[in-house]
Formats: structure tokens, sequence, C-alpha cells
């Protein structure tokens, strides 16, 4: 099947309030779709993909809690060193750096002897979550021109550069050079 840019194809079911609103945001945006009707009690399922959160329960839920506690705790404050500057950017990167210490004992503690970023061999949720972001530190410290993952966080800089191995994680990532690019213009703007 050969496949359309641009084209937008709108898979619902005919109850849904959600599939309603998407349909109206399309309507009036006056962008043209396709609505495929999907019977939810034949749900088409993926069953032979890799996993990207663990089997267990109680597993899952200690990976989805990581994942929320970096994109809502250490994301943040990685924007705020991206624009501070001198006594408050020491500050935010010791805050940073307190932040990674209270996921690695996290971690630690909750996945002893294992690493919850890789499901078995292949790359689990928690890595993608946190490689999609971290593997570009280095990037990020030669645009601002200061480390921001230092020695002070040990266990998490070896899990990020265990991560940056991973081959699909190097296919994936923005190109070094680029990305310093864009950060160094975006630092020179603010």
């Amino acid at each position: 099947m050969e496949e359309k840019k641009g084209e937008v194809i709108l898979f619902g079911t005919w109850a849904s309030t959600f599939c309603t609103r998407v349909g109206l945001a399309l309507k009036l945006k006056g962008i043209p779709y396709e609505y495929v009707e999907e019977d939810l009690t034949k749900k088409k399922c993926w069953n032979t993909t890799p996993k990207l959160l663990p089997e267990d329960p109680y597993q899952r839920a200690k990976v989805r809690f990581w994942a929320n506690y970096y994109d809502q705790k250490i994301v943040p404050s990685f924007y705020i060193i991206f624009g501070s500057k001198d006594k408050e950017r020491e500050k935010a990167i010791e805050d940073l750096s307190q932040l990674l210490k209270v996921f690695e004992e996290g971690i630690e503690k909750d996945f002893p002897g294992q690493s919850p970023f890789f499901n078995g061999e292949i790359l689990g949720y928690l890595g993608i979550v946190i490689g999609s972001h971290a593997c570009n530190y280095q990037a990020v410290d030669e645009a601002i021109g200061v480390v921001l993952i230092s020695e002070k966080n040990p266990e998490f800089l070896s899990w990020v550069n265990a991560l940056k191995k991973c081959p699909l994680m190097g296919e994936t990532l923005p190109p070094h050079d680029k990305l310093v690019a864009r950060l160094s213009a975006r630092l020179k703007s603010t």
C-alpha cells in the first residue's frame, strides 16, 4: 500500500466523544480527512511486537512512576538551567544533581540488580523516556559550556551511556552537531 504524505486518517468509533472532538477540530481547521470506523469488540492487537512495559502490573506501575518523575521533575530543571546564568545556573545544576540522586536511589530501590531501561534485551518504556532526552546531554553541555550530568550522579551517567549504545537510540537521536547549533542559537536569542 502506497503511503500518501499529508493525508489524515481518523480511526474511531461512532459513539466516542473523543473521536467526535477530533473530527470537529479537523473540520473547523478545514483539514480533509478519511474516517475509518473501528469495531472495538474486534480490536487489532500488535502481539508480535516487543513489550515496552513489564508484564507484571506492579513493575509496570513503578516504571510509569519513574518515567513521570523524570518528565515532571528532571526535564523542567534542564530548561531552568538553560535559561539561567552564573550563580542561578550553578544552583539549578546543583538542584538537578539532587533530583538525579533521588532518581538513582529510587531506581536502585525499585529495580535492584536489574535495568528498568531495557525490557530484556530491547529498549523499554523508561529507556525511551530517559534516552530520548538525556542521551543528548553532551550536545547540551557543549551548547551552554557547562557539564550538567557529572560524576556526582555516576549511576545515571552510566545508564545514559548504556542507552546511547543502543542501536535504535543512535538511529533516532538528532545529529549531535546540528543539535548543538540549534541549542546555541536558541541560547543566544534569550
